[in-house]
């Protein structure tokens, strides 16, 4: 197994052993940041649409007794005034001081975050209001509804247009179990030089050796991709592996030691740490 360097041919295919709702944690851990799924979306905007409509009542009667009956323009004006703050402030109001959740949202453990996982702001909150008042209310939620069942991250128009997305915040975490290391490459690794992987080569070691890209069934192709990956992996290392290694052995190999060392390195830091305390 040779070094080879890191071909545009090559980077496309890590890339895609990666999803857009990956965050990474230690170990070469992915943890998924799943849309919700079209049902839970539909039942939580119904309570918000629920609240809104009642909210709606109370405004309107509110503004309507204060206006005085006699002036038509102004009766007229807190009629848009009570549409405008229910329909567009209130909804508004209540995603950006919860930082992506609303009445439905939390009653379901859901949240609106960005596109790149973070937490919304008044922009994003106030844009998918805005469209929601047509594709929402303005349509009966038939817009919305056929909008969320043909994006695969189940969005409607306002996050399209916000650049958001709602994702399941109550998933249960199941970290996979840990990579083992070869015991035929045990010794070979703790002699080796390994360095710290990039973190997206790390994660598509990770999933591949978790058997979480498709290529089980298909020995070609997961032979291949070992290869590839193998060879990506080269380059942070030396010396190779002992002749004759299997690609997917001495990917094991590399992310157990990686991880080995690593949880040495913080125990040491955390004991030095605890002396210099006690002292």
């Amino acid at each position: 197994m040779t070094s080879a360097p890191q071909s545009p041919e090559r980077r496309p295919q890590e890339r895609a052993l990666l999803t857009d709702d990956d965050l990474v944690t230690g170990d070469a851990v992915a943890l998924d940041l799943p849309a919700a799924g079209l049902g839970t979306r539909l039942l939580s905007g119904l309570i918000d649409a629920l609240a809104v409509i009642a909210l709606l009542i109370v405004a309107l009667i509110v503004f309507m007794t204060a206006a005085p009956r006699a002036d038509e323009a102004l009766a007229w004006a807190a009629y848009i005034a009570a549409i405008a703050s229910v329909l567009l402030v209130f909804p508004t109001a209540v995603e950006t001081l919860t930082r992506g959740r609303s009445l439905g949202k939390l009653a379901l453990g859901l949240r609106t975050v960005r596109d790149d996982g973070g937490a919304i702001s008044f922009h994003h909150a106030f844009v998918r209001a805005l469209v929601g008042v047509i594709e929402i209310y303005g349509t009966s939620g038939t817009v919305a509804f056929l909008s969320a069942m043909i994006h695969p991250r189940g969005k409607r128009l306002g996050d399209i247009a916000a650049g958001t997305y709602v994702i399941r915040v109550r998933v249960p975490l199941r970290p996979p179990a840990p990579i083992q290391m070869p015991p035929a490459l045990a010794v070979w690794a703790s002699h080796a030089d390994v360095a710290a992987l990039p973190v997206g080569l790390a994660l598509a070691v990770r999933r591949f050796l978790s058997g979480e890209v498709g290529t089980a069934t298909d020995p070609v192709r997961r032979h291949t991709l070992a290869d590839r990956l193998a060879a990506e992996v080269q380059e942070y290392v030396a010396p190779g592996p002992p002749p004759g290694t299997p690609p997917e052995a001495y990917l094991a190999a590399v992310l157990a030691t990686r991880r080995d060392r690593d949880a040495a390195r913080l125990a040491r830091d955390e004991e030095l740490r605890a002396r210099l305390v006690g002292r």
